[in-house]
């Protein structure tokens, strides 16, 4: 395996659940601006397994004929290195949003940018296995959804594909730790900024919109937050049932029914909780029908750094490289 981008949040995630992963071995970790640094100078919670690990400069060279390379870079960064690299490695899990978007006239308008490889987007599979899993067996690229669009596309897509809710007039409020901006020190996310403050951002125009429209089918009005955490997303959606008498047992049983068998879904009637998911692979569910306003709450919660990314792309490569989709990935979170 090797990690393009390792030095960053999703990088180190990865580089800890291989660790523990019984059919990957990490043999090459770039991270430019690390580069000739010791791993566990930067992260010392992965001291005990990669001692001695430094981070190299990016060559492809480097990385080509491995089974499997995953890219943890910023947006609009992955595209060269995809154009070098693809059909000559195993698979690509890209962890940016370089190939999520079918359509290549979205990205000037959501990423500032004309998309430089158009030709292949349409050899990347959106990488949400309980929605796509049948076509990332063999898969060569997996674009790893946004850590948003996963908390809000296993809400609503039970939904809609039951067609039970309007497409139309769908909202998706979330709220996120602060690890999802990165591992770079920026003004509003320091301690100063985060701590006892919550606040909106990205209105009407943040990037991660169109890949919810693109998985759910629906037009979707994202508002998302910033949280005083380091870890978790909680998205609670809205959608007008079609149907007059749906009920909140008929909502659960649609969740219970959809991701019956799914390793990494839980459905319950308790409301779910972030500290609940954090270090696992694991989204939490529930559902509501609010009989005085007619409206259908559907809550998610998952870890943005597990689910949400790194975890995310594990299970894909698990199940494009042909091994147990669950192995090498936590289930159960950690509490306190």
């Amino acid at each position: 395996m090797g990690i393009v981008g390792a030095s960053g949040f999703t990088g180190s995630e990865l580089m800890r659940l291989i660790a523990t992963h019984p059919d990957m071995e990490l043999v090459v970790a770039t991270g430019d601006t690390q580069a000739g640094s010791r791993v566990r100078d930067l992260y010392p919670n992965l001291a005990a397994e990669y001692s001695d690990l430094v981070y190299s400069e990016y060559a492809a060279s480097e990385l080509e004929g491995l089974d499997a390379v995953f890219l943890g870079l910023p947006h609009m960064a992955s595209q060269p290195i995809v154009s070098e690299l693809f059909k000559k490695v195993g698979c690509i899990l890209d962890l940016g949003s370089d190939f999520r978007l079918k359509d290549p006239n979205l990205y000037p308008q959501w990423y500032g940018d004309e998309h430089s490889v158009p030709e292949l987007l349409d050899h990347f599979v959106y990488g949400l296995p309980e929605i796509f899993r049948s076509e990332m067996e063999g898969a060569r690229g997996i674009a790893v959804p946004g850590c948003y669009p996963t908390a809000a596309s296993l809400a609503l897509y039970p939904f809609v594909a039951a067609g039970k809710v309007e497409q139309t007039g769908v909202i998706v409020d979330a709220a996120s730790g602060v690890s999802g901006a990165g591992r770079a020190a920026k003004a509003n996310t320091t301690f100063a900024s985060v701590d006892e403050n919550f606040n909106a951002y990205g209105l009407l125009t943040h990037r991660h919109t169109p890949e919810i429209e693109q998985v759910s089918g629906c037009e979707i009005l994202f508002t998302p937050h910033l949280a005083p955490m380091v870890r978790g997303i909680l998205a609670t959606c809205y959608a007008r049932p079609i149907e007059q008498e749906f009920t909140t047992e008929d909502a659960l049983d649609i969740l219970r029914q959809f991701y019956c068998g799914e390793p990494f879904v839980v459905v319950d009637e308790s409301s779910p909780s972030t500290k609940a998911t954090t270090g696992s692979n694991t989204v939490h569910l529930t559902a509501r029908v609010d009989e005085r306003t007619g409206w259908l709450l559907v809550i998610s919660a998952l870890d943005n750094l597990v689910k949400g990314a790194s975890g995310g792309a594990i299970q894909c490569a698990n199940i494009a490289l042909g091994l147990e989709e669950t192995t090498g990935l936590p289930a159960v979170g950690l509490m306190p």
